[in-house]
């Protein structure tokens, strides 16, 4: 009498945790990476993100891995400080900061510096003509109430360029947000507003590609253009990768939501 044996095996982890331990995720994300990350350093960042915001393992996974390519095609980490991964429903949403975008911006080689701020009721304050002439804080006071912001960004050639937004104006852009009423909005408004403002500014300023996918990735999803398209568009690295894992196919997509 033969005697037949059946092998158990332990169910596969299809949670996001158990997906960012999968050999083959990291491998992916490897190759999009640039080779100052190391993939390993990227996924624990992105372990910790779900750590902090329990309701990111309750997104999709398609929604939540097309977040990682993107920032590891830019090179950026979701760290919280340069980008934010928010759940949005059953859907993770992208976030990058005013410091991601900033980081970008520097890396195009052209810009000597980048400066960003909130301008408060006790501030001094003068712009004209297109200039920011003067913000000065005095710290042994309280700055009172925000009112505006501006950014500021200098060229190696020393050129100058500024954009100043008022409080109405951030706020009518926030309501009009995806994530306006919570994630970074919510914790971090002087840095968003610092975003916004800087967003409009970049419009005007000769940034790079690079520069210009981060904002298209961006899931903040403000209705209105603040970048104008300068460069031709190149297909990023993680669409192809995206591709490969069966997500759909994302030019397609692209092509669709640029045509509606």
């Amino acid at each position: 009498m033969s005697t037949t044996t059946t092998e158990l095996t332990a169910p596969k982890d299809t949670s996001l945790k158990g997906l960012l331990s999968q050999e083959n995720i990291k491998e992916q994300i490897s190759r999009a990476l640039p080779t100052h990350l190391s993939a390993d350093r990227f996924l624990r960042i992105a372990m910790t993100a779900l750590l902090k915001t329990p309701k990111l393992a309750q997104c999709s996974q398609a929604s939540f891995m097309k977040c990682l390519l993107d920032l590891s095609s830019l090179g950026l980490e979701p760290d919280g400080r340069r980008a934010h991964l928010i759940p949005y429903g059953t859907e993770a949403t992208l976030i990058i900061d005013y410091k991601g975008l900033s980081e970008l911006a520097m890396r195009s080689g052209i810009v000597a510096n980048i400066h960003a701020d909130v301008i408060c009721e006790n501030d001094k304050f003068s712009y004209n003509k297109g200039q920011v002439m003067e913000h000065t804080i005095d710290f042994k006071q309280p700055r009172g109430a925000v009112y505006a912001a501006y950014a500021t960004c200098r060229f190696k050639d020393g050129t100058e360029k500024s954009e100043v937004m008022d409080k109405g104006d951030i706020e009518g852009i926030r309501k009009r947000s995806k994530s306006g009423s919570n994630g970074p909005w919510v914790t971090d408004w002087n840095e968003m507003a610092k975003k916004t403002v800087f967003r409009r500014l970049s419009k005007w300023l000769p940034i790079s590609a690079e520069f210009r996918d981060a904002v298209e990735k961006d899931d903040d999803l403000i209705p209105e253009r603040d970048v104008t398209p300068t460069i031709p568009t190149i297909k990023p690295k993680a669409l192809a990768i995206e591709d490969d894992l069966g997500w759909g196919d994302t030019d397609t997509a692209v092509e669709e939501k640029e045509g509606a």
